[in-house]
């Protein structure tokens, strides 16, 4: 990591922001609580933007935002249960958490600008990654089109072949409705 924040400095950031910012889940603030409580711990802890990037994340919502109020990250799962997470971290202590904040002013609000990170797991260029994305997408699904249209005009040649009208009328259909698309 590029910053490293000192423990006691994350420890007042959330004792400050617990007592200023009302969470939309109460669990939160437990979970939040006992990550204080151990200070090896809350050397693996690193507060940034965009954390669903990150191996492990928690992200959580005060009241005033519209945002989800609470989800976990693992790897490519995702919970909103609050238990599961905490379970998760008692288990795996050895793993970093990355922690995601919403609240009103959170731009703005020095405590929480002092302990915030960059972080490491973001693609470089995420507009470059969402643009490869739909353009694999694109040929995707052109793929699968060509593959169903050559699927309906063998259909078809069948038909024929077996002087089937009406199979041949709903199939020609179904291609002409695939060429709409």
């Amino acid at each position: 990591m590029g910053n490293i924040i000192p423990v006691v400095d994350k420890k007042e950031f959330l004792k400050s922001f617990l007592q200023q910012f009302e969470l939309k889940r109460r669990e939160c603030a437990w979970l939040l609580n006992y990550l204080m409580s151990d200070d090896e711990l809350m050397e693996r802890v690193h507060f940034v933007e965009q954390a669903a990037h990150t191996p492990k994340a928690l992200i959580i919502s005060a009241k005033g935002v519209d945002t989800i109020p609470f989800s976990f990250h693992k790897e490519k799962h995702i919970t909103t249960d609050a238990e599961k997470a905490f379970h998760d971290i008692r288990l795996n202590q050895n793993e970093e958490i990355y922690i995601e904040l919403h609240f009103n002013g959170a731009k703005h609000y020095p405590p929480y600008l002092v302990v915030l990170e960059d972080n490491p797991h973001i693609p470089e260029n995420i507009e470059l990654t969402v643009a490869f994305q739909k353009e694999a997408e694109l040929l995707l699904d052109r793929s699968i089109r060509k593959f169903r249209k050559e699927q309906l005009l063998s259909q078809i040649d069948n038909a024929l072949d077996q002087q089937d009208e009406f199979a041949f009328k709903r199939l020609v259909q179904q291609l002409q409705q695939l060429d709409e698309m």
